[in-house]
């Protein structure tokens, strides 16, 4: 009975410290620089040709985090966002979370990348940004850097774009890193909206490279698990 409490609360403690915390992933970017990082989840889609020309128009970057059956399922998508000036990194290969893997199939999740043989780091952004007991020691051993966010466009909601668009642009500061989706319907007229938004705040879009996105430390840790449980905004990376 104690060593099966045992185990869950390890687990339990393992997603709350991996995700909510984020301690040692990559977190926001300078507060100071004027940049801001927008992400896409989930791709690529029929969507994605839409939101990389709305992205062209506004002159911003963003960085596609892709899973394998999308890739598998649209190719050429695929071979565009490898081409183009966008940052292109990994989802992994099913969409679940963590504790709803086996070790072996997480590792074999963390393992697969677009890039695998590209040279310097590669960013792995779990699905739901869950973690299990092994996530970081799988990731440190295949040579990932787990990727998170510090602001959710919440854009797999019912809520209209505009409300979405408004609610996310009230959260972003200087050095955000902006979660999206690269499929829903609604994304599209998401991203419109935070573009302007950002464009009449002075604020420039750009990928997690050029942020570029910190480590999230200790103080920022604490502040993200404040701001996940008791509703204040996280503090800035020092």
């Amino acid at each position: 009975m104690f060593s099966t409490l045992g185990v869950l609360a390890a687990t339990l403690l393992a997603d709350v410290l991996g995700r909510a915390a984020g301690w040692g992933a990559l977190g926001g970017g300078p507060r100071e620089s004027g940049r801001v990082a927008l992400t896409f989840d989930d791709g690529p889609s029929p969507r994605t040709a839409e939101l990389l020309r709305t992205l062209a128009r506004h002159g911003a970057h963003a960085t596609f985090f892709v899973t394998e059956p999308a890739c598998a399922a649209h190719p050429a998508l695929l071979r565009t966002l490898l081409n183009s000036s966008h940052q292109i990194e990994a989802h992994g290969r099913w969409h679940r979370h963590a504790l709803l893997l086996w070790p072996w199939q997480e590792w074999t999740q963390i393992r697969w990348h677009p890039r695998a043989e590209a040279p310097g780091p590669l960013l792995y952004r779990p699905p739901y940004g869950g973690h299990s007991p092994l996530t970081r020691l799988w990731a440190r051993l295949i040579g990932r850097q787990i990727a998170l966010w510090d602001v959710e466009g919440r854009d797999w909601t019912d809520a209209d774009a505009a409300t979405l668009a408004r609610q996310t642009l009230a959260q972003i500061r200087p050095g955000s890193v902006i979660l999206l989706h690269d499929g829903p319907e609604v994304s599209l007229k998401v991203l419109q909206g935070l573009l302007c938004g950002l464009d009449e705040r002075g604020l420039q879009a750009v990928t997690l490279a050029d942020l570029p996105a910190r480590r999230i430390g200790l103080r920022q840790g604490l502040g993200r698990l404040r701001a996940s449980y008791g509703g204040h905004p996280p503090p800035p990376p020092s």
